[in-house]
């Protein structure tokens, strides 16, 4: 088979595939001969993207779902099988980040960039299990709704998208960051699991993208620099450049990978 249709005639479940990371992912998995389920919370987001999928030759469906509760998740698989009798590719996409100190601070003039809002109070409990929840909860239960497909077809291909936050600590995004480095044991841990099912699980660290997650910490040009300042290589990300990481774990060329944390960085963790 071309490495150019390498995913043809697999299934994939792709969250958080509205917009940004998900979006290139679900893309360059389509090119490959993918059928993609698009699942995000916003109804017009994964529309247009299953539009645009379909638009390169495969079968698409949106389905707009909170991956952060757990009976919607299940709603997806079903809804997955129903239409394609299968799921082959699970994309853990779908994440929110925080920037806040986990206390407040007594000096009301230290206010960390980018915080979400006044420091004075510190990190509610609605805030931590809010990304928790959206971060590292929606994998969980998407590899446990997927999981039993997967082992009773003797393959699968699952790809955590984490972060370099999960690996490097930074001030400001406890929540963000403990969930990224639950997800990355989370994917070490399945992937001894499920080895022996042929379900290879692996994750995918992005550094400094900038999506409209991460949209307000490049907005002039002061942060801009400060961002290319921390990358070796000295230049901004593509996200196309994380949907072809991607395609290699969801594709057979990564078929004796697994339990791998590979960040696409620059080499921001290289330091």
């Amino acid at each position: 088979m071309p490495f150019e249709q390498n995913l043809k005639g697999r299934v994939a479940i792709v969250t958080g595939a509205g917009r940004g990371i998900g979006r290139a992912i679900a893309l360059v998995f389509a090119e490959r001969g993918a059928d993609v389920v698009i699942a995000s919370r916003t109804k017009s987001e994964v529309e247009k993207t299953a539009a645009d999928v379909k638009a390169l030759g495969v079968r698409a469906i949106a389905v707009p779902t909170d991956v952060g509760k757990s009976a919607e998740v299940d709603t997806l698989v079903q809804r997955t099988l129903d239409e394609f009798g299968k799921v082959d590719i699970l994309v853990n996409n779908a994440g929110q980040v925080l920037h806040m100190p986990v206390a407040p601070f007594p000096d009301k003039t230290l206010k960390p960039p980018q915080a979400d809002r006044e420091t004075t109070t510190g990190m509610s409990d609605e805030e931590w299990h809010r990304i928790m929840d959206a971060n590292l909860s929606s994998a969980f239960y998407c590899c446990r709704a997927v999981g039993p497909h997967m082992m009773k077809q003797g393959y699968g291909k699952v790809i955590n998208v984490s972060s370099n936050n999960g690996s490097q600590a930074y001030p400001y995004v406890a929540a963000y960051s403990v969930s990224k480095a639950g997800m990355n044991m989370l994917t070490r841990i399945l992937a001894l699991e499920w080895a022996p099912y042929n379900i290879s699980v692996n994750a995918i660290g992005p550094g400094e993208f900038r999506t409209a997650m991460t949209e307000t910490s490049w907005v002039n040009p002061e942060a801009y620099q400060r961002h290319l300042d921390n990358i070796p290589m000295g230049r901004e990300a593509g996200l196309r450049e994380v949907g072809l990481m991607a395609a290699y774990f969801a594709g057979p060329e990564s078929d004796y990978v697994t339990g791998q944390i590979v960040h696409i960085d620059g080499g921001i963790t290289a330091r």
